[in-house]
């Protein structure tokens, strides 16, 4: 089965990961997307970061109802900060009847090569690359894919800081997001 790999801190995930994770599997060869949940970016502060067991927890609210996306807590069990590499490497061992693609938005590929290992991700799983406002897509390389989707500037952020002032988040989250970051009260 053909993979795609969707690492994020997903802290809330938003309606943008899902249009774009849908829009990536009805646009490339991909079997399923696997949304994989990052406990600690090694890029973001720690402390804005909602409990891993909580963005978890939104993540499998928020794809309940398609059958191809599947919520991953891999990152969880590895050593801190987590390397995508590492996490790359340890799902093809433990999965080798796989084919392993990882997404990334254009964004990404001006400091992919900084990346821990960024030669064997794209000689051993390669990238599915989404547009990004303001980013040109070029990147030269057999096992780099672009897919043409929304280009979609939602962010986390807006949306924490738009709970935290008391604003509306309708329609960009899916409702059982919303209603669960309601419950607990979180970003307020």
């Amino acid at each position: 089965m053909k993979i795609g790999l969707f690492f994020g801190s997903f802290n809330p995930i938003h309606v943008g990961h899902l249009i774009l994770a849908n829009t990536l599997l009805d646009r490339s060869d991909l079997n399923e997307i696997w949304f994989v949940v990052s406990p600690q970016n090694p890029f973001k502060k720690r402390k804005s970061l909602l409990h891993e067991f909580d963005r978890l927890k939104m993540v499998e609210l928020a794809i309940a109802d398609h059958f191809s996306f599947k919520a991953s807590d891999v990152e969880f069990h590895m050593p801190r900060p987590s390397y995508t590499v590492d996490t790359l490497a340890y799902l093809t061992d433990k999965y080798p009847q796989h084919a392993f693609k990882l997404i990334v938005g254009s964004d990404n590929l001006t400091h992919f090569h900084k990346w821990k290992n960024a030669e064997w991700i794209l000689e051993h799983i390669g990238l599915l690359v989404y547009p990004r406002p303001g980013e040109a897509q070029a990147y030269e390389h057999p096992n780099v894919q672009f897919v043409p989707a929304p280009l979609l500037d939602i962010s986390a952020t807006f949306i924490r800081e738009s709970i935290a002032a008391g604003h509306s988040v309708k329609y960009l989250l899916h409702p059982d997001v919303a209603q669960y970051i309601a419950d607990k009260k979180f970003f307020q």
